[in-house]
Parts: C-alpha cells; sequence; structure tokens
C-alpha cells in the first residue's frame, strides 16, 4: 500500500499558495488525493489541508524539505502519516455516557485514536476501562492535592505519548498551568442552554425556564473556562412535555454526538487553530 499523508498549513496569505503547495508536493512525488483550503480575510491567513500519497520520500524526509520550503511564507505546518492512529488519553468524573460512546466508536472502528490510558478522580468506570483492556489511573483531587493530582495526571499524559485529552465529561477546572501544557490537544465537552445555566443541575434549571432548545459545545481546553475555541455544536429541539430526565436524556446523547465529532475531526487533523476560533476541514 502506498504510503498517505496529511499535510496542514497556515500562513499569511499571498498569491499563488495553493499552486506552490500543490508544486512542492508534485516535485517531491506527491499525488494528492484530497486537498481543502480557506481564506480568512478578517485576519489575513491562509489554511490548508492535503491528504497525499507518496513513495519518493518517507516522512522524515518530506518534513526536511517541507520546512525548507515553508521558510520563505513565514508558514507553520505539520505533517503526520495517515495510517497513525492518534495516542489519546481520556479523563471522566461520574458521568459515563460520553467515555461509553468514545470506548464503544473506538472498539468498532469509528475513530482512528488509541486510547492509552482513563483517568479519573472516582473509581466509578474502573470496571467499564477493564472490559476494554484500557489502564484505569483514579487520582482523587481535592482543593489541598490539586497540584498534586495534575502533576500525577500530566505525568501519565507524557508517558503515554499522548497527543490527545479528551474530558469525556470531567468535573474538575483545570489549573492554568495544565492548561496551558495541554494546549492545542485538549478537548471539553459542554452542555450548551439559550440561556446558560452554570452551576449544579443545569438540565433542572433549563427545564424550570421551560428552554426549547437544549444542546452541546466541544471545544478546546483553555485557562479561561469553557471559553476555548469551539470545535463543533449541536442542539436538540425540547418543548413543555419534556421532563427533566428528557431533557438530561436528550442532553447526554447530544453531548456524545458532538464529542465524538470533534474528537474524529481532531484525530484526523482536520481542525486548525484560528486565533480564539477553529478551520473545521470536514
Amino acid at each position: 500500500m502506498t504510503p498517505a499523508y496529511i499535510l496542514t498549513l497556515s500562513c499569511p496569505d499571498r498569491l499563488g499558495l495553493v499552486h506552490a503547495v500543490s508544486g512542492f508536493l508534485l516535485e517531491h512525488g506527491g499525488n494528492i488525493e484530497e486537498a481543502a483550503q480557506y481564506n480568512d480575510q478578517a485576519t489575513g491567513l491562509f489554511f490548508m489541508r492535503v491528504q497525499f500519497a507518496c513513495t519518493q520520500h518517507d516522512g522524515a524526509t518530506l518534513r526536511e524539505h517541507l520546512a525548507r520550503f515553508a521558510e520563505p511564507y513565514t508558514m507553520r505546518f505539520s505533517l503526520h502519516a495517515k495510517a497513525q492512529t492518534m495516542p489519546a488519553v481520556l479523563m471522566v468524573s461520574r458521568e459515563g455516557h460520553c467515555l461509553n460512546d468514545l470506548l464503544f466508536r473506538v472498539k468498532s472502528g469509528l475513530l482512528p485514536i488509541d486510547i492509552r490510558a482513563i483517568i479519573s478522580n472516582h473509581r466509578d468506570f474502573y470496571q467499564l476501562a477493564a472490559s476494554y483492556n484500557i489502564p484505569f489511573h483514579h487520582i482523587p483531587v481535592t482543593a489541598a492535592t490539586k497540584a498534586q493530582a495534575e502533576a500525577r495526571q500530566y505525568e501519565i499524559i507524557q508517558a503515554e505519548g499522548a497527543e490527545l485529552v479528551v474530558l469525556a465529561r470531567y468535573m474538575q477546572v483545570l489549573s492554568n498551568d495544565l492548561c496551558t501544557k495541554l494546549a492545542g490537544r485538549a478537548i471539553n465537552i459542554h452542555h450548551s442552554f439559550l440561556p446558560s445555566f452554570k452551576g449544579a443541575k443545569p438540565y433542572y434549571q433549563a427545564h424550570d425556564r421551560g428552554v426549547k432548545l437544549i444542546g452541546a459545545t466541544a471545544h478546546y481546553v483553555t485557562a479561561d473556562l469553557d471559553e476555548g475555541p469551539i470545535i463543533e455544536q449541536d442542539v436538540a429541539r425540547a418543548d413543555h412535555t419534556d421532563t427533566v430526565e428528557d431533557l438530561t436524556a436528550r442532553g447526554r446523547d447530544t453531548e456524545s454526538l458532538v464529542l465524538a465529532r470533534a474528537v474524529k475531526w481532531h484525530s484526523e487533523h482536520r481542525v486548525l487553530l484560528n486565533g480564539h476560533k477553529t478551520v473545521v476541514f470536514r
């Protein structure tokens, strides 16, 4: 099978960028299989994702040549082997719907990630992890032990070589330090209501206000709580006949779907950061 690669890049926009990139790939024996590009007129930045096959060079050689090619364009790029499954660590607390959904999708071959470990501040899902033969790390978190707990979490993430950390309903606020260390590779999921309800029991609050839309937002983790660059969102309708249990069940389904899409797109290198926003080549 011919080796395939995924090239993603961003740089200041200028004439001839698509021609230059395709010319570079042609010169190095690359056959383009899929390509998408976007010019953000508000920021003047150009974004591109190219999937190509290549037998003339290996990945290391291509990266060396790409570095020289990218320099005059002030271009940031990454190159990944398409066949390489992304190493990931999942974090969860006591709500397991997103965790269970991700585990099943990976087992079914629907998500190209390799789940190396599950980290939780509770023991609730150690048997679920064991059923998938995935190491489970119980790390309790209190105000007094938060720094030590996060140090242990990061140690596991690094030891497993995780390129992605998924907060699959992990209900602890990460410190600014850990957010910085995980910048661009940690995805969180949370509900999104109109109007927004924060704090405990949001579905009870939503039911009390008679909301007609419930939804979910998947975004990259930043030090600003729940305000990181958004990757995916979706909504579901609600009406006066819905109970709190109905809203909760529908909300959990929406959260699971939105998070799965975000994880899939990230693991396929379809998401590029654009300041406080993202470019998603679906």
